[in-house]
């Protein structure tokens, strides 16, 4: 009898360990980005652990970034098929996916990642964004984070004023950045970010068009000569998101507990980044890279021949049949109420 009871009370032991591992849900959380990039650190690792501490570890999480499930291009795929039931997108990657949210990309709308970020998260959360470029695709995006303005990197070629850039092949992530390299006199190469070390270093590129905190994260500070400061010559839009297939198998409080761990990383990452940028600045000096300020003339005629960019880019969706003009609008909106 002694023994039944002992082989009775293990049986049910093992059973609730069984039921409590299936009561646990681990989900896949793949990306491009490389060991320690900010973005990983800032946003994903944190919403992870968050999601997880929250759920008193229901959910869990495998984390696989630097492309070891895909390729940047690639995730929204991985995302569907559900190789990944979480992924970066970055929307310049897959512009005929996803070409609304580049409105969040074209040059000259902000001056702060938190600016642009918390604008973009307003409409991509549950509004236009959600429900006119996400949700056709099969997807909601749980937190996501835009670069501060990006800024011109150059490997060589000496940068005193913008008519420098003329003729120079500069790295760009396609979209309203390609219009904007274009209107420069540059000639856009577009690519992913973990390309452009090669690239740079073997001089297939003069320069990249790239964010100041990602450009020390890819080690690329090494092979920088001049660098621009305080310009906005377009962005990048990181959306972690789920497929809704995927989201719908979740119970009600773990989606709950996500969304609101979202919402309280997409706003941490933004100020953690924003606060990088002096210190940041300042290791690029250390270097002897030449920080350039363009004279105020000189800004001037930026700002005013890239400013038609964002009318074209818009004018061009709309005959596509994509309410350009309107998302343009919207995150304009969006800006004027976080600034």
């Amino acid at each position: 009898m002694r023994t039944f009871g002992k082989l009775a009370a293990g049986a049910l032991a093992a059973l609730a360990l069984s039921t409590s591992a299936q009561e646990k849900t681990v989900l896949r959380v793949a990306d491009h980005l490389p060991a320690g990039h900010f973005i990983s650190e800032y946003a994903a690792k944190h919403w992870m652990k968050s999601v997880t501490e929250a759920t008193k570890g229901a959910v869990q999480f495998e984390y696989y970034p630097a492309q070891q499930l895909g390729k940047a291009k690639d995730m929204l795929a991985l995302t569907l098929s559900g190789v990944a039931d979480i992924a970066y997108l970055g929307p310049a990657y897959i512009s005929d996916k996803l070409p609304l949210s580049q409105v969040a990309e074209l040059p000259g709308s902000f001056s702060t990642s938190c600016e642009g970020t918390m604008a973009y998260w307003k409409l991509a959360k549950d509004g236009i964004l959600a429900q006119k470029e996400y949700a056709p695709n099969g997807v909601r995006v749980l937190f996501t984070y835009v670069f501060a303005p990006y800024q011109i990197y150059l490997a060589s070629h000496e940068l005193r004023t913008p008519a420098d850039l003329k003729g120079l092949k500069l790295r760009s992530t396609g979209g309203p950045m390609d219009l904007m390299v274009e209107k420069l006199g540059a000639v856009p190469v577009r690519m992913s970010a973990p390309e452009v070390y090669e690239s740079l270093s073997r001089g297939t590129v003069d320069g990249a068009v790239f964010p100041l905190s990602a450009l020390l994260d890819y080690k690329l500070d090494p092979l920088v000569k001049y660098a621009t400061v305080g310009e906005n010559f377009g962005s990048f839009i990181a959306a972690y998101a789920i497929s809704e297939k995927r989201w719908k198998t979740l119970p009600a409080d773990v989606q709950q507990a996500m969304l609101q761990a979202g919402e309280e990383t997409t706003r941490r990452t933004c100020e953690m980044a924003d606060k990088d940028i002096a210190p940041n600045l300042k290791k690029l000096e250390k270097q002897g890279v030449t920080l350039v300020t363009f004279p105020d003339a000189e800004r001037q005629r930026l700002k005013t021949l890239l400013e038609p960019i964002a009318a074209d880019w818009a004018r061009g969706l709309d005959r596509r049949g994509k309410p350009g003009t309107q998302v343009l609008k919207a995150f304009n909106e969006a800006l004027r109420d976080v600034k």
